[in-house]
């Protein structure tokens, strides 16, 4: 590190601009040398240490990040105009993203957060009703129930109800009742009208769709579990009437729920996920890594962590590979990353078409520097199983679980696989919640933590910009998340967010 310039492995092609500069600017480089800077760099971007042919590999983190396409001067921008991904990027990249290894565990470490514990003995940390529907066309249905409700829900909060949220998705019907696209939206679904964060449910359909209301509910099994009622528009007579008929049934629900309380259990009973978006440059350095602690905390202590998001793993997948408890976890994930690039292919796309123009105006060039700060989250512990989207999670340890990078379909995957707490990093802003799941947001830089600070529960900048150990501030995060868990609510809540953000992962062919 200089003043300026950020250089994060021993042997890095290219630094990082910690606060921009402008064109001709003459900077200390972090070998004591100093850099002309031609052109104006914004802060969070890359500059090269020194020249780099056209063809040559760069290095950022210790592994290639890209291939030059121009020949490059030391002080030059480094990004999109200078720099593309390379052939066979997933051979690139083994061993450790940083050389930090486990955190130490202190003995101190909490070990409980207040849950609710449901008749089934599952714990939750939230305390929701859910109108799920089993099909598209019951969603204005459903939404209107919420709405007509949720203020009248929401100011029992006090008595242990945490509100209503609509269920909702863009299927249901136009599908084929087997394979791939029926199974995933039916793991879900049972998801989440099975997620212990749910205490009372409304299951609505229309009355004539693929996805009968009839069949969901032989499937849930829920009688005798939590309170579950289930109609169609079609039997209830039409919309006003189907409407009135879940407005009573969600007032009669959240009536019942009051008083629900809290018990300290052991964080065995967490699952977190994992999820970063809008990321920027400062996002490997500062709250993913920071994540990561917390996630190694977590696992250390008998909980259970989850990463996803594959296509924001490519090129960096055989880091995770290798720490595999056994092989053929490892080839698990090596092969859902082959089937990403099936996929993409056949979409006409690349898998390096995911940096998005805000990832790239906030200095990620490729996938593949993507990559490399997006495990970040994951930390350093062993990776105890590779599991299927929307799956059930296994518990406990840190799994991987194969979700697309698009925040809320990852989210909503990992949610009905079983999460009871998402922790979200972002550097360049979101607006994102999860309900019926919190969501904790960490801001990678401070400008974007004091820009949008009615949306950060906590700014990780400090790691960079004040010197603070990536160990503390995985601390701060890890006590935020027991927090969480045990009922603080995050700004997301606070805002209301959440309601539009179930997702399901749509697959196969709409009919």
């Amino acid at each position: 590190m200089s003043d300026h310039l950020l250089r994060l492995t021993e042997g890095d092609d290219v630094a990082i601009a910690r606060d921009g500069f402008e064109p001709g600017a003459t900077v200390g480089a972090p070998d004591g040398d100093t850099l002309t800077v031609p052109a104006g760099i914004p802060g969070g971007h890359k500059v090269a240490l020194h020249d780099i042919p056209v063809g040559t590999f760069v290095r950022k983190y210790g592994h290639v990040i890209g291939v030059a396409t121009a020949d490059i001067r030391a002080g030059d921008h480094v990004h999109v105009h200078n720099l593309s991904m390379p052939e066979g990027p997933s051979a690139l990249a083994s061993g450790g993203v940083s050389p930090h290894g486990l955190p130490t565990v202190p003995e101190q470490l909490r070990r409980t957060f207040a849950g609710i514990r449901r008749p089934s003995g599952a714990i939750a940390t939230r305390n929701y009703i859910g109108v799920l529907t089993t099909v598209n066309c019951s969603a204005t249905v459903a939404r209107q129930v919420v709405r007509r409700t949720e203020d009248e829900v929401a100011a029992l909060h006090d008595q242990g109800v945490d509100g209503v949220v609509a269920l909702t998705h863009g299927t249901g019907c136009g599908l084929a009742s087997r394979g791939e696209g029926w199974d995933v939206l039916q793991r879900t679904l049972r998801g989440y009208a099975r997620h212990p964060n749910i205490g009372a449910l409304v299951v609505l359909g229309l009355g004539c769709e693929v996805n009968a209301v009839s069949a969901l509910m032989a499937d849930l099994g829920l009688e005798g579990e939590v309170p579950v009622e289930s109609f169609t528009i079609q039997d209830a007579g039409g919309t006003a009437a189907a409407i009135a008929r879940g407005e009573t049934l969600v007032r009669g629900m959240a009536h019942d729920l009051c008083g629900t309380g809290r018990e300290e259990v052991g964080v065995e009973h967490l699952v977190l996920g994992l999820q970063c978006g809008g990321s920027d440059a400062f996002s490997g350095l500062t709250a993913n890594p920071a994540l990561g602690v917390a996630s190694d905390l977590l696992v250390a202590a008998g909980g259970t962590s989850v990463l996803g998001e594959t296509p924001e793993v490519y090129g960096a997948e055989q880091m995770l590979a290798e720490r595999a408890v056994r092989p053929e976890i490892g080839q698990a994930l090596l092969d859902r990353i082959d089937w990403w690039e099936q996929y993409t292919t056949s979409q006409g796309t690349t898998l390096d078409g995911n940096p998005s123009p805000g990832n790239k105006e906030g200095g990620i060039t490729t996938i593949l520097e993507k990559s490399l700060g997006a495990v970040a989250k994951g930390g350093h512990s062993p990776l105890a199983a590779v599991c299927g989207y929307a799956e059930p999670i296994p518990r406990p340890g840190f799994v991987f679980m194969d979700t697309p990078g698009y925040d809320p379909v990852s989210v909503t995957g990992m949610v009905a696989g079983g999460a009871n707490l998402i922790c979200f990093t972002t550097g360049r802003g979101s607006v994102f919640g999860s309900r019926p799941v919190p969501t904790v947001k960490l801001a990678t830089n401070s400008s974007l933590a004091m820009r949008m600070a009615g949306d950060i529960d906590l700014d990780c900048s400090g790691v960079v910009e004040e010197g603070v150990s990536l160990e503390e501030m995985g601390a701060r995060v890890y006590d935020l998340l027991l927090d969480t868990a045990s009922g603080r609510r995050t700004f997301s809540e606070e805002l209301g967010l959440g309601g539009e953000e179930f997702v399901p992962w749509q697959l196969g062919a709409v009919l």
